[in-house]
């Protein structure tokens, strides 16, 4: 025994300082943790509910986020109930895009909508990528305007069990620092953020210095192929230039929660979109060797 405990903690030594947090096999990417992401509008086949959820357990998905447009409002209570019939979690619903979304019309009935079919989710909110309303302001005033929008959010998100994500889409607010300053002014347990490779393209440098500053707030991960420098442009995962050294850096941290994968501009068939992705994703995996992974695809 003692000989054994020996050999134990000699092996223990000889392990590199930098040792990954995470083990190689990271099951963050196991395809039980993916979320369709960019289903509903961007889908040339104009699913309905029902097709949409069919889709989803057709191929494995168990988690989506509802990313509806003004035509699906109608819809929203037929929506809940196909997800509910194919066993698919809500992980996300898209609040209203832009400042202000508590004044939004459809806002009061959002909130209905969960509390009605006791859904507890994530509020996935996003400023937006024009900083007119911001020109002329300083940091700090820039961050207590904004920031005051997402505290009347989570408040009203945590009277119905929810959590509000700060979704990166350019701009200002797009920036990581910047949503960073915005859950430290609001001090608000619910709120986190919800971290975009397809609008990262131009962030793909400092990745690495921001990510661990981020880690304890990320609430969700959406991924996608990203070409350096090319803003706006998205390619399936495994066809870019930089995701698979920040896929790497997420695998070897101590990250749990979601990664969604986005068909946005993948293929007009959302279906193909999130198979392509899936297959790209499953690509990286391997090659990273992560293998817990990687079998949870076979």
């Amino acid at each position: 025994m003692h000989f054994f405990i020996t050999l134990c903690t000699a092996l223990l030594l000889m392990l590199p300082a930098g040792s990954p947090k995470r083990p190689a096999e990271s099951g963050v990417f196991a395809k039980n943790n993916l979320v369709a992401w960019c289903i509903v509008p961007f889908d040339i086949k104009k699913r309905g509910p029902e097709e949409r959820a069919a889709m989803l357990q057709r191929l494995g998905i168990t988690k989506f986020a509802y990313d509806w447009r003004e035509e699906h409002v109608d819809s929203f209570e037929v929506e809940m109930d196909a997800l509910s019939r194919h066993h698919i979690t809500l992980q996300a619903f898209w609040m209203p895009y832009g400042p202000d979304p508590v004044k939004n019309q459809h806002y009061p009935a959002i909130l209905s909508l969960l509390r009605r079919h006791h859904i507890r989710t994530q509020l996935w909110w996003s400023y937006g990528s024009s900083d007119e309303s911001l020109q002329n302001l300083t940091e700090e005033q820039k961050v207590i305007l904004v920031g005051n929008m997402v505290l009347k959010l989570a408040m009203d998100a945590e009277r119905i069990g929810c959590t509000v994500g700060l979704y990166g889409h350019n701009g200002w607010f797009g920036e990581p620092e910047n949503q960073l300053a915005i859950l430290e002014y609001i001090k608000q347990a619910n709120t986190g953020i919800v971290f975009n490779f397809n609008h990262a393209e131009e962030q793909v440098d400092r990745f690495a210095r921001f990510f661990p500053k981020i880690l304890p707030y990320l609430i969700a991960i959406n991924i996608s192929g990203i070409q350096k420098g090319t803003p706006g442009r998205i390619v399936p995962v495994g066809k870019g230039d930089s995701e698979l050294e920040m896929i790497r850096e997420i695998g070897s941290s101590s990250y749990s929660g979601p990664i969604g994968i986005i068909n946005e501009d993948t293929d007009p068939d959302a279906e193909i979109g999130l198979r392509m992705n899936m297959d790209g994703l499953k690509y990286i995996i391997k090659s990273l060797g992560y293998s817990a992974a990687l079998r949870t695809y076979q």
